[in-house]
């Protein structure tokens, strides 16, 4: 009877898995489709999937419709940056509370990790009478300086990634007369790359799909980023839809292949392995 059961409930799983890839996949579909119709046959009734014809021009108009170029430049240079700043800041952080011992340690990272229960609204207006009494409104610094002072997010990811590495790899270390900084550069890092390239996606995917934070500090348009570029689409009384789509669809391309082309560490990272001694 077991025997029996388990092709069934494979052909379950698989065929819930299928409808609920399907589902997901769904808005993508008609995003495609959409950005290579005609604004007439995007709401046609019946709706019409398959172009007829497909019309690729909009790809190249809705490009060169906005300087799209220059917006995914800004866009890039601020996710690098970001990528960066979290790197070090959330390492060094993560590694502290992960193997250094210190009075209150515990406590402290019970407060970072309670940041994450503040919702962005509350510190939305302080954070913004702050960076504008810094004078750094319309500069790229206020959407990149909060990286280089660590993300709770990124620094729970990463302690526990470290924990998961066995403590005797440093006493070796130390007693070869590494410091802590050499143990980390040497020793943890190379062992925890899955759990840096996760931070790196996501870091990478939270600037480059960013809206409200560009839309908050950068008033001038050659600073815009490529989420602000879209809103060019849409004005007071209309919406160019095909442009729009395809537009979107070439924004989102650079997430989709940096995920796929680390989807290996990403998934290693998320399922937080270590090497265990």
């Amino acid at each position: 009877m077991v025997g029996s059961r388990t092709p069934f409930r494979r052909f379950v799983s698989l065929l819930l898995l299928t409808i609920t890839a399907g589902l997901f996949l769904t808005p993508l579909i008609w995003m495609i489709s959409s950005s290579l119709k005609p604004d007439y046959q995007i709401f046609a009734m019946p709706p019409q999937l398959i172009p007829n014809p497909p019309r690729w021009e909009n790809y190249i108009e809705a490009l060169n419709y906005v300087p799209f170029g220059r917006y995914a430049v800004n866009t890039l240079v601020i996710a690098l940056l970001t990528i960066v700043g979290h790197l070090l800041s959330c390492t060094l952080i993560a590694y502290a509370f992960a193997r250094l011992r210190a009075p209150g340690r515990d406590t402290l990272f019970m407060i970072v990790l309670a940041t994450m229960m503040l919702p962005y609204p509350v510190t939305m207006v302080p954070t913004f009478m702050l960076f504008n009494a810094l004078g750094w409104v319309n500069t790229y610094l206020p959407l990149v300086v909060p990286a280089f002072f660590g993300s709770p997010f990124y620094i729970f990811l990463l302690r526990q990634f470290f924990l998961n590495i066995s403590p005797e790899l440093e006493d070796a270390a130390s007693l070869d007369g590494a410091n802590r900084l050499q143990i980390l550069w040497y020793v943890i890092l190379p062992l925890s790359k899955p759990a840096l390239a996760t931070v790196a996606i996501f870091s990478f995917q939270a600037a480059w799909n960013d809206f409200l934070t560009p839309l908050i500090y950068l008033h001038t348009r050659s600073l815009y980023t490529v989420t602000l570029g879209l809103d060019f689409f849409r004005s007071s009384y209309d919406v160019n839809w095909a442009y729009l789509m395809a537009a979107s669809l070439v924004t989102m391309l650079p997430v989709i292949i940096i995920f796929f082309l680390a989807q290996r560490y990403f998934i290693e990272g998320i399922n937080l392995g270590g090497v265990k001694g």
